[in-house]
């Protein structure tokens, strides 16, 4: 089974942080992602550009219309993810329990929808 955990934190956080805190939590990141993928779990994970970066997109009436910026203002803010294949969801939130980010802020686990071959055929 196939598991998203997304990680939510502050972003505004990050560039508070002491460069030698910075330094060391990256450190951690590295030999959480070599560990998971030591594992076989590892799918696939990347972090993703501040939220200043985003556009949002809706088609409404046939029209797009295009945002700078998240969807919407939160907190705490989607900085990453991990895609992981595991046996159980025990197991998918004992990794991400590992997530050096779950100490501040939040990981959400997400089981990805297994979309049948005949549907996808239709």
């Amino acid at each position: 089974m196939q598991y998203m955990l997304l990680i939510y934190q502050d972003e505004q956080g990050w560039p508070q942080l002491a460069d030698e805190e910075r330094s060391r939590l990256m450190q951690e990141y590295f030999a959480f992602t070599d560990e998971v993928r030591a594992s076989g779990a590892l799918v696939a994970s990347d972090p993703l550009q501040p939220t200043s970066s985003a556009t949002t997109v809706e088609v409404r009436d046939g029209e797009t219309l295009t945002t700078d910026g998240p969807f919407a203002e939160t907190k705490e803010q989607l900085g990453g993810y991990y895609l992981v294949d595991v046996e159980s969801l025990d197991e998918a939130l004992h990794w991400a329990a590992k997530i050096p980010s779950a100490r501040f802020g939040k990981i959400e686990v997400r089981p990805i929808m297994q979309i049948p071959v005949e549907a996808r055929q239709a």
